[in-house]
């Protein structure tokens, strides 16, 4: 992403995808290009050599698998240094997106996700509770990245992303009780299943995937600036480390698909039973949220912010504690993994759909970056 910045800042408003686009590097302009080489080559390790993804999977530290945190990690660090930490009092004023934002991210996903799944998988109990799961768990690391590649505001999604850790580490496991547990019952669906997940482990999990990037990106910012001034710092730095954020995604990608490279290739029909409900998940909170942000009167940048934020999910802790709950080889643990193997295509996609809809905003409804 060695142009995401001055694409960001120099895009004139209103102008569709096609000149932003132009402005892309080689490297990003056929980013989904390398993403599906990547989901390939992480489901032919998986496939072809034997015990990969068990190897894989015992490399980690406190249920956090280290292979994935260093890509993400690497993914995550230079966009939050792009991020202008001075501009974040004008996004905790504004009200109408951070409301939007929490009903969106903690009331309206989680029960898209609990309605489609029984809609989908009334059949299949194992499947439906890892989709349950993969709805409560809210984005915190990639939406980082699709956020910026469509010109979304990077304060904004900053702001957001910490906003829903914070939730995240309250009410995950008060969720999880009541979408598995409490409103089965009530619905009379049938007895739920339990989700025992520790209140640190979902901290830990935010601390590991948010909090270390965010740290590095703001003190990288503060001591650059503080050196080379803001001039330098964006037009010289911040080109540097760029693509590294491109090469920690589509490490991470293959990793995630290595580790279950067997089990997706192996049952392409459930593949399939799974992906429909999530096909149809990302397009009702994206489309819904983008609609919403209009509605309300939000800049394209914050309408996309929104919208990303919305769909995206934390795919890491979603297997994480399906795996630590019901085991590696469970329905729920294959549920959790089919979610990245259809978001990162699927937004991606909603990347070009984004800009695309950037001419539908007013001029003044579409800022840019001094």
């Amino acid at each position: 992403m060695t142009s995401t910045e001055p694409t960001t800042a120099s895009a004139p408003a209103g102008g569709g995808d096609a000149s932003i686009v132009k402005k892309l590097s080689t490297l990003d302009r056929y980013l989904a290009v390398w993403i599906l080489l990547a989901m390939g080559v992480g489901l032919g390790l998986g496939r072809l050599i034997p015990g990969l993804g068990d190897a894989l999977s015992k490399v980690e530290v406190g249920g956090i698998s280290l292979p994935i945190a260093i890509g993400l990690l690497v993914m995550m660090y230079p966009v939050l240094a792009k991020v202008r930490y001075d501009r974040l009092d004008s996004v905790t004023g504004d009200k109408k997106l951070m409301v939007s934002s929490l009903v969106v991210n903690w009331v309206v996903g989680p029960a898209v996700m609990f309605a489609l799944a029984w809609i989908f998988l009334p059949d299949l109990p194992e499947y439906r509770t890892g989709l349950i799961i993969v709805g409560l768990a809210r984005c915190i690391a990639m939406v980082i990245i699709w956020n910026d590649l469509a010109c979304g505001d990077r304060e904004a999604a900053a702001v957001l992303v910490a906003l829903n850790s914070v939730f995240q580490v309250i009410a995950f496991s008060l969720l999880g009780w009541f979408y598995l547990d409490l409103l089965p019952q009530w619905l009379g669906l049938g007895n739920g299943q339990g989700l025992d997940v520790p209140v640190w482990h979902v901290a830990l999990n935010v601390i590991v995937f948010l909090g270390i990037p965010l740290v590095a990106g703001f003190l990288t910012r503060r001591i650059g600036e503080k050196k080379l001034g803001r001039e330098r710092y964006e037009s010289n730095f911040l080109p540097k480390i760029g693509p590294w954020a491109l090469y920690g995604l589509l490490f991470t990608i293959v990793i995630l698909f290595a580790l279950q490279g067997d089990a997706i290739t192996s049952k392409p029909l459930d593949v399939v039973r799974i992906a429909l409900p999530l096909l149809v998940y990302f397009a009702v909170l994206f489309f819904g949220s983008f609609l919403l942000g209009k509605a309300i009167g939000l800049t394209y940048e914050r309408t996309t912010t929104l919208a990303f934020t919305a769909a995206g999910n934390n795919f890491e802790l979603a297997i994480a504690v399906a795996i630590a709950t019901f085991g590696v080889t469970s329905g729920q643990a294959l549920a959790g993994v089919v979610g990245p193997l259809i978001e990162v295509p699927v937004l991606i996609g909603l990347v070009y759909v984004a800009l695309a809809w950037r001419s539908k905003f007013a001029p003044d409804r579409v800022t840019t970056a001094p």
